[in-house]
């Protein structure tokens, strides 16, 4: 593997879940693999899940972890082309990539979507320029419009979980005070497709995801009926993807929710979601804390998923530092 963006990069799943399972039984038997290297993680914007699960990774493997928060402690980086940097921006990406390239030997990025422009966010200017110009493997640990480790750890979990071969899955939209990006349930979509799950997605009206995504999954506008006979309920809010309403919210309809009444007409589903979770508004708190919610399973397994990448990435890395000087 040299970079990780996508579930295209991963490989056969089934192998990458075998891999997984048997990672999860001993995460040390490899401490040390990334002897001597060293994971650069990069965010952008805030992270829990991410950065404490893709650094345990890291250090399971025995490497060296530098974590730099963009907006606390580093220069404000200046990611346009072009532009006349007279602002408050006082170094690029373009200078900035190279040399944190010269300090990495992987190097992890997230970068969510900004919703100023739909043609930046969809060609992930920030993460490609990393891949471009860093010249190390990189990890996306989001980016605009994908959460790989977060559906990888959602696909073990859900093979964990299951009971039938083909599970039947729905992601569902649900209510949320701000605009939040359509990574997650891009990202969820496509690997879910890549399974071979029976996928709906059900969302109000305006709400469509990117069909590059979710061409596969059955789309529907009705919430109860996609419910009926679900294994997994994966709720998830995002904003509008379509112009001319990309980043806005156009609904905020309580009725969207994931109650009791509506986990009753699954087949016994288990409840997702990726966290940090707004309670009584995406879900309420009898089903978010009931013994069929596995949120806690789901992040317990982003570990595994960033360990399965590393290692990957690790297994075939030919390290090439460029001169700094």
């Amino acid at each position: 593997m040299k970079h990780f963006t996508s579930v295209k990069d991963i490989g056969p799943l089934d192998k990458a879940i075998q891999e997984a399972l048997r990672i999860k039984k001993d995460k040390f038997t490899e401490n040390e693999l990334g002897k001597n290297l060293t994971a650069l993680l990069i965010f952008f914007n805030s992270s829990l899940r991410t950065r404490l699960s893709t650094q345990k990774a890291a250090e399971n493997l025995g490497m060296h972890v530098i974590v730099l928060d963009i907006q606390q402690g580093a220069w404000n980086l200046e990611t346009r082309k072009g532009v006349i940097m007279d602002g408050d921006k006082p170094e690029h990406l373009l200078e900035a990539i190279p040399v944190m390239g010269c300090y990495a030997d992987i190097i992890g990025v997230r970068s969510f979507a900004r919703f100023e422009s739909k043609e930046e966010d969809y060609g992930e200017v920030i993460l490609n320029q990393f891949i471009q110009y860093s010249g190390k493997p990189v990890i996306s640990l989001e980016s605009a419009t994908r959460h790989p480790l977060q559906s990888f750890a959602d696909h073990i979990t859900i093979e964990e979980y299951k009971t039938v071969e083909k599970p039947r899955v729905v992601l569902t939209w649900a209510p949320h005070p701000k605009a939040l990006p359509q990574a997650v349930p891009n990202s969820f979509a496509e690997w879910m497709i890549a399974a071979g799950y029976p996928l709906t997605i059900t969302h109000p009206r305006g709400y469509e995801l990117d069909e590059r995504f979710t061409q596969g999954a059955t789309i529907t506008y009705d919430q109860q009926e996609a419910f009926r006979g679900a294994d997994f309920i994966y709720a998830k809010n995002w904003a509008a993807y379509r112009d001319p309403d990309y980043g806005r919210i156009l609904s905020t309809d309580p009725s969207w929710m994931v109650d009791r009444k509506k986990m009753e007409l699954t087949s016994n589903a288990f409840f997702m979601h990726c966290l940090p979770v707004r309670r009584n508004m995406i879900v309420t708190d009898e089903v978010l804390d009931s013994p069929r919610s596995i949120v806690i399973s789901q992040a317990a397994n982003r570990e595994i998923a960033a360990q399965v990448v590393l290692r990957s990435i690790l297994k075939t890395l030919q390290v090439a530092n460029p001169s700094c000087t």
